[in-house]
């Protein structure tokens, strides 16, 4: 039975990640640098540990201008854009359904936390979350699985119990490690990403009413325990004989 629902914030909740690829590819263009978006998705639903692309203009320029210099740039380009930018689609509704049902509501994001909670209250959707684990709460960020676990303690439910919503292939990963189930949302911009271990893809949280999602993760919860008692049936069945 599902408890709890998980989300992810950047990319999932808000797009933020669009928008941040559209300032660095500007910024790059200016000093004649090439930017492939393959380099961008290395680090979406991750740290800058897998791949800084300040660092990588910055080299590509020689330091001239420097890293910081180069981030403020971005960063005021990025705040430009961001000043248009909604939530994601359904995403709200599925808040307000989630908390109505009595469900548990957490989040879980690789960002830190001032980042990810003045977005919350500038959309006024952080008095929803019983729990909000960020890059601040633990030592390894996405894809490692420290987050969700973090997320399902706090929110006192097993993973089985949880449906973790990611818009990356880092993200999922991360959520399937700690044993939630994954529904994959991907943005304008990884829906490009090769997901292959979700439970449910969807393009928005609009297609589908989140009861019915839930019905569905239930079935395949059921399906799954339905396989593992058959197995122990089996098994023991070929120890009788």
């Amino acid at each position: 039975m599902i408890r709890a629902v998980v989300f992810d914030f950047d990319g999932l909740t808000l797009d933020t990640e669009t928008p941040w690829y559209e300032s660095l590819q500007q910024v790059n263009a200016k000093y004649g640098i090439s930017f492939p978006e393959e380099l961008f998705n290395n680090a979406i639903g991750a740290s800058h540990e897998a791949f800084n692309p300040y660092r990588y203009l910055a080299d590509q320029l020689q330091g001239q201008p420097d890293e910081r210099e180069l981030r403020t740039e971005v960063h005021e380009l990025f705040l430009s854009k961001m000043e248009k930018q909604k939530l994601r689609e359904g995403v709200l509704d599925y808040l307000i359904v989630a908390k109505r049902a009595g469900l548990k509501i957490g989040l879980a994001s690789s960002s830190p936390r001032a980042w990810v909670e003045s977005y919350l209250k500038k959309y006024e959707i952080y008095d929803y979350y019983e729990c909000i684990c960020t890059a601040d709460d633990v030592e390894q960020v996405k894809p490692d699985p420290a987050l969700y676990r973090l997320a399902l303690k706090q929110l006192g439910v097993e993973g089985h119990e949880a449906i973790a919503f990611e818009d990356s292939v880092n993200g999922l990963t991360a959520a399937k490690a700690a044993g939630l189930y994954g529904v994959a949302v991907p943005n304008a911009l990884t829906h490009r990403l090769s997901f292959t271990i979700q439970d449910v893809m969807l393009m928005s949280m609009a297609d589908l009413p989140l009861e019915v999602l839930i019905q569905r993760i239930e079935e395949l919860d059921r399906d799954r325990q339905q396989v593992i008692s058959g197995g122990a049936a089996d098994a023991e069945h070929g120890r009788i004989i």
